[in-house]
């Protein structure tokens, strides 16, 4: 058994205060009705030449080459186009690697008095972040007709995505960039082993054919990032797809331990007892794709540019599919990935804000963000008849998996609380220990669900 390397990180939330970030609105600016709460904009509209400064925190901007490349780049155009309205893209001030890294950024900025205006933040503390972080409603903000239209026009956001930055019927983040799990595999190493049209449609599938690499190669061929910490997220859409459950309907009570969530962990159990899983933590897994050391994962489709220099760099041929079912069991993907959040109190800049996220979430930006990074296109109606990305998907077919995993998705699930972080926590460990480290997948989930459940206040 390999010896376990595993880094979880940890992050103690302390409670944020409110902040009294008051701001005066300049001229040139004239105050929409407030009427019903949420009906209509509570911010003003900012004259054409009200000069406002903004920053935005972006976790794309820790992240070199194609990241930051494609978001400054966006940042200059919007610049262009609003020459009244400054943008300061920053990295978080936090280490990258976790995914509430990012979160626990904003929060010590805020505590300091410099929290960001606009902030890049991920799904699974969407309780925390419209509870206890500070984040502005938005439909309250500019109205809830104004989200709809943002929503809308020539190329609406899929219909599945519009929801998932809403809390109690509010909403406090506008849907940004995501990706759904697919799976890799080394199309050329595979060939050489015998296998040239492999069936990844089941879990069993995989294991037939990973069985099959592994007889040539003699070397585990399988790598799965949901399996391990920071994987959390594509995990869910694992045990949800056999038909576990991850938190109430309610956002009361945690489920992981339930008959489907066990049985999807046991299913991962059976490929590493067969010798066919890579055990290493999720950054290892795709650097280790990438240099062809390891054959199949089961990876963020986000990593497609990597994966594709490095198949190019080693001469080989990258392929991608779907996640795998369990049996005839519906498969159920989920969502990583943010929304752009309004931070500010002050009204000019969240007026400012709101322009701002309106464009990182145009079709301008997504024919940016999906060509140059390989983030799913929320507004995929692009990708379809005459659309701007129609052409760019036709040309790449890696592109498809992704976009078919989109209609049928389910939201990543936010742990409720403020100890959101910790429960994550539980839930990946559980997860690790019963799947590679020989510990019983029933009792270590169904202890988990408690241990996470006694932390839900």
């Amino acid at each position: 058994m390999p010896i376990r390397t595993r880094v979880i990180a940890t992050a103690a939330l302390a409670a944020v205060t409110a902040l009294a970030l008051s701001g005066c609105v300049g001229a040139g600016v004239a105050a929409e009705s407030t009427g019903d709460a949420g009906a209509t904009a509570t911010i003003p509209t900012l004259g054409p030449d009200q000069k406002v400064s903004i920053t935005f925190e972006s976790y794309n901007l820790a992240q070199a080459g194609a990241w930051t490349d494609t978001i400054q780049g966006l940042i200059k155009t919007f610049e262009s186009q609003h020459p009244n309205i400054t943008v300061t893209g920053q990295a978080p001030t936090a280490a990258a690697g976790a995914n509430t890294s990012y979160i626990s950024s904003v929060q010590t900025e805020m505590l300091a008095g410099k929290a960001p205006d606009v902030a890049q933040l991920t799904f699974d503390g969407l309780d925390y972040i419209a509870n206890d972080l500070g984040a502005q409603p938005i439909s309250k903000l500019v109205g809830e007709k104004a989200v709809e239209d943002a929503f809308g026009g020539e190329y609406p956001m899929n219909a599945n995505a519009t929801k998932l930055g809403d809390w109690n019927g509010v909403t406090y983040g506008i849907p940004y960039v995501f990706s759904t799990p697919v799976l890799w595999y080394n199309a050329t190493a595979l060939a050489k082993a015998g296998v040239t049209n492999p069936d990844f449609s089941t879990w069993d599938g995989l294991q037939k054919v990973a069985a099959q690499v592994k007889a040539k190669t003699g070397t585990p061929p399988v790598t799965i990032s949901c399996t391990v910490t920071g994987g959390d997220w594509c995990m869910q859409g694992i045990i949800k797809s056999n038909g576990g459950k991850i938190v109430s309907a309610d956002h009361k009570t945690i489920e992981f331990g339930d008959s489907g969530s066990v049985g999807a962990v046991q299913e991962m159990r059976k490929l590493n007892d067969a010798g066919l899983l890579q055990n290493l933590d999720s950054t290892s897994m795709y650097t280790a794709f990438a240099a062809g050391k390891s054959l199949i994962q089961v990876q963020t489709s986000a990593l497609q540019s990597a994966f594709m220099a490095g198949a190019k760099a080693g001469g080989w041929e990258l392929k991608n599919t779907t996640l795998p079912a369990f049996g005839d069991k519906t498969v159920a993907p989920t969502n990583s990935g943010s929304a752009l959040f309004i931070m500010s109190k002050d009204p000019a800049k969240q007026a400012a804000a709101w322009e701002f996220i309106k464009f990182m979430t145009s079709p301008t930006a997504y024919e940016q963000i999906s060509t140059k990074i390989g983030y799913l296109p929320l507004r995929d109606t692009m990708t379809e008849g005459s659309g701007p990305l129609a052409e760019w998907a036709k040309s790449n077919p890696l592109v498809a998996p992704n976009i078919a995993q989109l209609k049928k998705l389910q939201p990543w699930e936010s742990y409720p609380g403020s100890n959101y972080s910790q429960i994550s926590t539980i839930f990946s460990k559980a997860v690790e220990d019963s799947i590679y480290y020989g510990k019983d997948p029933k009792t270590t989930m169904q202890d988990a669900q408690k241990q996470a459940q006694a932390l839900v206040k």
